[in-house]
């Protein structure tokens, strides 16, 4: 018996002095930034990825069109074999459809914009323009999710427009490609902030599938008008082109896309730009390297980027300031 009351008066003596929701409320802390560190991960490495873009985009001989098109159909059969093979596989209503459709083809319509500006220019160009995503995105998050509009936000993301404009007013040769890249940029924002609400609390696989689809039927639609308009003598890849596609489906489409999708649901869709502004540096290292595009730019075009890179760098500090101040 006197054990047994000493056992108890032990035991409550521990749970007077150990705060149980105290040390739930700590784990669960601990949990969150584990997560939040995981999906940064997940982003940057998206942004790895995405940086290849713009090269196969200058390195596969198809025009901007066929591209897009070839990419979406790739994509959509390798997303069904992935989720068929993983037992995946998800029906959604009609109506769910519909949005994830309609946000597939706003994609579908920046690749078109984005692949025709380095097509109109080259590879530096075209993901330079890339950069004033954040600026648009300051804009138009506001009006979709109706709340006020950061001047904060807008005045440090106006650097990376100040840059392009600069490039513009002094690159003649050019300009063609800059504006098809503010469109495309713009898109990309739209795509951006719409896809942060129709893919929440959906399944990534799902969310992929039909936006792609979407993709896919949007521009099978226009294509046969977008050939019209700018024929070519073949619509078949060569087979280089063909292994090009595959890489560029399988890793800077369907691996990009999971893994910016998982890191949306954890980070703001302006977090998620300004993280994307790092895009247009590794494309234009690797350009390049590669492409040997060094020789195509002149002094107009590096000072521009300076600012964006400067625009890039004050975003990211005054973004880690804010995290720092809020409680």
């Amino acid at each position: 018996m006197k054990t047994g009351r000493l056992g108890h008066r032990i035991y409550k003596n521990l749970q007077k002095r150990i705060n149980v929701p105290k040390i739930i409320y700590t784990f669960t802390a601990i949990l969150r930034i584990l997560s939040m560190k995981q999906a940064f991960w997940k982003l940057h490495i998206s942004v790895l990825l995405a940086g290849c873009t713009g090269l196969f985009g200058k390195v596969i001989n198809l025009n901007e069109g066929l591209l897009v098109w070839y990419r979406l159909i790739l994509t959509v059969l390798l997303t069904v074999i992935i989720l068929t093979v993983g037992k995946k596989m998800r029906k959604v209503s009609f109506r769910d459809f519909l949005y994830l459709a309609g946000t597939g083809a706003i994609l579908a319509f920046h690749w078109l914009f984005f692949f025709g500006s380095i097509k109109a220019s080259n590879v530096s160009i075209g993901v330079v323009c890339f950069s004033t995503v954040g600026f648009f995105t300051a804009i138009l998050e506001p009006v979709v999710y109706r709340c006020r509009i950061s001047r904060k936000e807008i005045i440090l993301s106006m650097l990376a427009v100040v840059g392009v404009l600069l490039i513009f007013s002094f690159d003649m040769r050019y300009r063609l490609g800059i504006m098809l890249g503010i469109v495309s940029s713009i898109l990309a924002a739209l795509f951006t902030i719409v896809n942060k609400r129709v893919s929440a609390n959906r399944q990534t696989g799902t969310v992929l599938l039909y936006e792609m689809t979407g993709g896919f039927l949007f521009v099978s639609l226009i294509l046969p008008f977008y050939l019209f308009f700018s024929p070519v003598q073949t619509i078949l890849p060569s087979m280089q082109d063909g292994f090009y596609l595959f890489l560029f489906a399988f890793f800077c489409t369907i691996g990009v896309y999971i893994l910016q999708i998982q890191s949306l649901k954890k980070i703001s869709a302006f977090t998620f730009n300004l993280t994307y502004n790092l895009e247009p540096v590794y494309s234009i290292l690797l350009a390049m390297l590669l492409l040997g595009e060094t020789k195509e730019l002149n002094t107009a075009f590096y000072m521009g980027l300076s600012l964006i890179i400067i625009s890039v760098v004050m975003q990211m500090l005054a973004y880690m300031e804010f995290k720092k101040e809020k409680p």
